[in-house]
């Protein structure tokens, strides 16, 4: 009949320690045996030459085909590839479309930071609308009243898994020549479908972007990646990705484009070795290969980690659903089928019931719990000095934002856990809702 109550709290600790990173070599999604320590193994050739990469453009080449788009390129985490994904939007070969200081971003605040930093570190002006309960993603009937004439771009994230609504949003940015940046950091596998049309999130926009931190879907130990249709946005990422520079060589190969030592840039010397010709303002966020080597065997298991993240939300979904009177439970977008990172879970005001006695209650029996990110991002200490000022702007109210903040916590649906682990997880949640 399986394990005691007991020890099935035993090993979901075990499990949840490594869901969040805590202890051990597992984490979501991850099953690093013999493929990935092999793959890891493999590349001792490789490092002494470092300039070969070529795990980092096998990566790049399958993931590029499994998610459906032209370019895809690696970066060091899911942060830096928001970033990356941001700064080339700043990039003065766009035009009358470049995103320039004081130019306004339509995003939200009840999110993870990163998706907004990179705007407010350039100087842009992040706008925040409110979001939905249950699906936790931006409420599409405020995006009108968000926009303004300094509007160039809408940049969000696909909540834990479950999409916005990217019919509403990407006709909005059609209709205002807007650009759309997909944060599918949380959202990699999730489908969606417009038009009668199905492709996977973070390809509807003109850049998605992925992270493979540990809890992530798949991993890398840490990485992440910026994906793209556009020739010229793919060429800016590589640019910003890639120290600033204005080459395109290949990492390890010289004067790939024959015309290393003849252009004229900027105020430099004709000729000034174009290796060494910065257009822009730019960082080096590159992976190494070991890492797009654990990436390569991850990619092959990974439609068995999004499947089995779906059977373990759903059978949650269901063992939840006597709790339906005191906790407000998660649905699917429409149009979608979700890769699911992790189960929202919000308590009725009305149950008279505390989210934080909730959760005491939960971790003390070996469940571990996490809250919507941030909750409301500029209810925190890093907006302290920018508060109240144009920094930033607010449309509307975000009612449901704070609500998600007082109200709302989520739990993993790690693809490692067992249906006994995962009624367990029940069990502990009704009786939270029921002490």
């Amino acid at each position: 009949m399986g394990q005691s109550p007991k020890s099935d709290a035993v090993s979901l600790r075990t499990f949840n320690r490594n869901f969040y990173g805590r202890s051990g070599t597992l984490s979501a999604g991850i099953y690093l045996v013999s493929p990935e320590v092999a793959a890891a193994s493999a590349i001792t050739g490789v490092i002494t030459d470092p300039t070969t990469l070529e795990y980092a453009d096998e990566f790049e080449k399958e993931f590029a085909k499994w998610i459906g788009v032209k370019f895809a390129n690696l970066v060091n985490s899911g942060s830096s590839a928001n970033l990356i994904a941001f700064m080339a939007l700043t990039a003065p070969e766009l035009g009358d479309r470049q995103i320039k200081k004081g130019d306004e971003v339509i995003t939200v605040a009840c999110g993870f930071p990163t998706t907004v930093t990179p705007a407010l570190q350039y100087g842009a002006v992040p706008v925040f609308v409110d979001v939905t309960v249950p699906q936790y993603n931006i409420d599409v009937t405020k995006l009108e009243a968000a926009l303004s004439p300094k509007t160039k771009a809408v940049m969000i994230a696909h909540t834990l898994g479950n999409p916005f609504d990217l019919s509403a949003v990407k006709a909005f940015c059609d209709a205002h020549n807007l650009w759309l940046v997909e944060d599918n950091c949380d959202a990699l596998g999730t489908q969606y479908t417009i038009n009668g049309e199905t492709r996977f999130t973070g390809t509807w926009g003109d850049i998605g972007t992925s992270s493979f931190y540990p809890p992530h879907h798949m991993t890398m130990g840490e990485g992440g990646c910026v994906y793209t249709n556009n020739p010229l946005l793919n060429r800016l990422i590589l640019s910003f990705r890639d120290w600033g520079r204005d080459c395109i060589c290949p990492s390890g190969q010289d004067n790939f484009c024959g015309h290393r030592f003849d252009g004229q840039f900027g105020e430099l010397p004709k000729g000034y070795d174009h290796k060494y010709v910065y257009s822009h303002f730019g960082y080096n966020l590159k992976v190494t290969d070991m890492q797009a080597a654990i990436g390569c065997e991850q990619l092959k298991k990974f439609p068995t980690f999004i499947e089995r993240r779906r059977h373990n939300w759903d059978r949650l979904r269901a063992a939840l659903e006597p709790a339906a009177d005191k906790l407000i439970l998660p649905e699917p977008a429409a149009n979608s089928r979700p890769s699911w990172f992790g189960f929202l879970i919000s308590v009725k005001p009305e149950s008279g019931l505390d989210r934080n006695a909730v959760t005491r209650y939960i971790e003390d029996h070996n469940v571990q719990t996490r809250l919507l990110f941030s909750g409301n991002l500029i209810k925190h200490p890093c907006f302290d000095q920018i508060r109240g000022t144009d920094a930033y702007r607010v449309a509307g109210e975000l009612t449901n934002t704070d609500f998600i903040m007082n109200n709302t916590f989520w739990v993993g649906v790690y693809p490692g856990m067992t249906d006994e682990m995962i009624d367990y997880m029940a069990k502990i949640i009704i009786e939270a809702v029921n002490q």
